[in-house]
């Protein structure tokens, strides 16, 4: 199977440096268990480390980018060399004026490709990596001329206090939702936009309709029903740092499990397509697909979820989310991958990755 991504779209350049899917839900949608093979969507890599404090047999990474698959290398190399708190500066979550040194000590575990993608990275490097990616730029420019148009800094530090919903409630309608609130949101975060600044123009192929509007709807969510203080992806993308609240992958109590099963990943640049033509029947037990099936027609999506299936075990989960365009398993597949509905609800309301339309947990029959 030829890969649609990767004939429509450039992925030379690196798109994420960090994951913006909560590991939290997929953990617990995956239910990953010792023993278990997991195939992972690599992307920035902290959601496939993320995996790994599990006790899986085995995490195979894939990405046809080799942008992201020099920025997983990158995330194993700080686990390996860096202490917890050098991580953190290392990603720019804390503060940090020595991250061109922490990155020389990485940078001997690196493959000449991956050590020649960030050398010629230095400023990225030096502002911390979780910011170098194009979708964090794209939410920097919110962050720095956008959102001073809305709030004051005071402001948004009381919004990332948090506390009792019904102050954060409170909070959002008086304060926070205002005309121009909505006005430039709608502009910011509108397919036109979004295409020149954030994702690839190639992604929004298959969208249909509106595009700021349920975002809009998930920000509010995110604002209130969640508490801001624990959402480390709120925090982000409101400052460039991470505050109260730290992603799975980089909360201290899972550095040491993260970095003892280092030796259970391996890596791939390469499609999910064109792995699975080489899988073999019945491997995988556990699958992170990101949000990679918006980006296909449902042609290739039906095709693609086929594979899947064979490559997976009886009882294997498939986890993936749809942002834009909606992606879920056909009828006619009715007989051998069973929708987990409940379940996934009830964690896409608790989804700190706010922006998602929607959370697909799917069971091999």
């Amino acid at each position: 199977m030829q890969s649609e991504a990767a004939a429509r779209s450039d992925f030379s350049r690196l798109r994420y440096a960090q994951c913006w899917e909560d590991a939290d839900i997929l953990l617990e949608a995956l239910d990953v268990r010792p023993g278990h093979v997991c195939l992972s969507i690599a992307s920035a890599g902290d959601n496939t480390l993320a995996l790994l404090s599990r006790h899986p047999a085995r995490v195979i990474a894939l990405d046809l980018s080799p942008a992201q698959i020099a920025c997983l290398e990158l995330r194993i190399a700080a686990y390996r060399e860096l202490s917890h708190q050098e991580l953190l500066q290392f990603m720019g979550s804390l503060p940090g004026t020595h991250r061109e040194d922490l990155y020389r000590r990485c940078r001997v575990r690196l493959s000449p490709g991956a050590r020649r993608f960030w050398d010629a990275q230095p400023v990225k490097v030096a502002r911390g990596i979780g910011g170098a990616g194009r979708f964090e730029r794209y939410f920097a420019f919110f962050r720095s001329r956008l959102l001073p148009l809305l709030h004051p800094r005071e402001r948004v530090e009381r919004l990332l206090r948090g506390g009792p919903r019904e102050r954060r409630e409170a909070f959002y309608d008086a304060e926070w939702n205002s005309r121009r609130w909505r006005l430039l949101f709608r502009i910011f975060f509108s397919r036109f936009v979004m295409a020149r600044l954030g994702r690839d123009p190639g992604f929004f192929r298959y969208v249909e309709g509106g595009v700021a509007g349920p975002i809009l709807e998930r920000t509010r969510h995110a604002l209130t029903t969640l508490n801001p203080a624990e959402n480390p992806y709120v925090q982000w993308i409101l400052t460039g740092r991470h505050l109260t609240a730290l992603p799975y992958a980089l909360r201290p109590e899972n550095f040491e499990l993260i970095r003892t099963h280092l030796d259970r990943l391996e890596y791939h640049c390469c499609s999910l397509e064109e792995f699975l033509e080489t899988c073999p029947q019945g491997k995988i037990d556990r699958f992170n697909l990101s949000d990679i099936f918006e980006y296909m027609s449902w042609g290739n999506y039906h095709r693609v979820l086929e594979h899947l299936v064979r490559a997976g075990r009886c009882g294997g989960r498939l986890a993936y989310w749809n942002l834009l365009a909606e992606r879920r398993r056909p009828a006619d597949m009715g007989d051998r991958l069973r929708p987990m509905t409940a379940i996934a609800r009830r964690l896409h309301q608790q989804d700190k990755a706010f922006f998602y339309r929607d959370f697909i947990l799917e069971e091999i029959v």
